[in-house]
């Protein structure tokens, strides 16, 4: 069952997604160089729940932890995989309807730029912080504002 899809720019790649992703901006040094953004937005999903429906990404080993997925073609970035984890996360950007993936916490607040002020009262996470964390699980779903 797809839920969502998406792709690159060029239409080279694309891809379904089979459950409901949690999103999340990170903030960190890392993501910031990758997306050549202000911070990254990530949709997550277990690895298993990912299709690459055509084509395949080519990967850059980012660090010795983590690879990330981009067209070789046009080179929109497409994804962010840990070696350790049993999740992945697709660029919330590249998805077809991004509006259906709303973003859900904030990851590497440390790295945060000073003049960047979203005012969402969403949950904040530094990064090595724990691997437990809520923010963490593919689950998770944090509380809503009655107020919102």
């Amino acid at each position: 069952m797809t839920v969502l899809t998406g792709g690159c720019q060029c239409g080279a790649i694309r891809y379904s997604l089979s459950a409901e992703p949690y999103t999340e901006f990170c903030h960190c040094d890392m993501c910031k160089r990758a997306t050549g953004g202000v911070f990254a937005a990530l949709s997550g999903v277990r690895k298993d729940q990912l299709t690459w429906t055509r084509g395949e990404p080519s990967y850059f080993r980012s660090s010795s932890l983590s690879k990330r997925g981009f067209c070789p073609n046009c080179g929109t970035p497409l994804s962010f995989d840990y070696d350790s984890k049993d999740t992945i996360e697709v660029t919330t950007g590249s998805l077809d309807e991004p509006e259906r993936a709303p973003v859900q916490a904030h990851f590497g607040v440390e790295s945060r730029l000073s003049w960047l002020k979203l005012c969402d009262g969403l949950p904040e996470k530094a990064t090595g912080a724990s691997p437990d964390s809520p923010v963490n699980r593919p689950d998770f779903k944090p509380q809503q504002d009655p107020d919102r």
